[in-house]
């Protein structure tokens, strides 16, 4: 019997690990191992690629060096993980890669925080220098399997159709609020469908 591939769930900003209760809970541990770390912000105050070594650190910690795993980045998270998968090597190492409603094209939400304060909240500004960075080599998402879900009606991520990925597949989820993208079943039922997929 083929080893499972551990899911590790990556949680926004304003957020914890207990965003992902509903998930789970329709999950029904149909799939682990399962990684929840979680990665404080300081309310928006840390740089994103600080929190992408941090989880780095987790899943290390938890999965050593070299364990394939799959990846789900819910808002902030999803470039957090996007993140570690491009800068800090975590392509080697990421079989399937999900994002949902995550600013990687940036939110106009940003654009009234001063970095100076709010360096992660800057770091999902339209062409800040971090999402610059990422788009300038999109190789290693390339080589995954990645997937974004989004809202167009998401005012959170705004506008909602740009928050996904550069590449891979896309799929509109019919949620009016960026805080049901994870709780509303006619958002769970796709991402159980992702998730649970061979």
């Amino acid at each position: 019997m083929a080893e499972a591939i551990p899911l590790v769930l990556i949680h926004g900003l304003w957020d914890t690990p207990r965003v992902f209760r509903a998930l789970l809970r329709d999950l029904d541990h149909r799939r682990e191992p399962l990684l929840l770390p979680h990665l404080p912000h300081g309310l928006g105050s840390t740089p994103l690629l600080d929190l992408a070594q941090r989880l780095d650190e987790a899943i290390r910690t938890a999965y050593g060096a070299d364990q394939p795993i799959d990846l789900l980045g819910f808002s902030m998270g999803g470039v957090i993980a996007r993140s570690w998968i491009q800068l800090l090597g975590g392509a080697s190492r990421t079989r399937r890669f999900i994002s949902v409603a995550s600013p990687h094209q940036g939110t106009l939400t940003a654009l009234p925080w001063p970095r100076l304060w709010l360096a992660g909240i800057a770091d999902m500004k339209p062409g800040s220098l971090l999402l610059q960075r990422l788009d300038a080599d999109l190789d290693p998402l390339r080589r995954i399997d990645c997937c974004s879900f989004y809202s167009p009606t998401d005012l959170t991520v705004f506008p909602g159709w740009q928050g996904v990925l550069p590449v891979g597949r896309r799929q509109l989820l019919p949620v009016l609020r960026h805080d049901r993208l994870l709780a509303a079943p006619q958002a769970l039922k796709p991402l159980l469908d992702e998730l649970l997929r061979p």
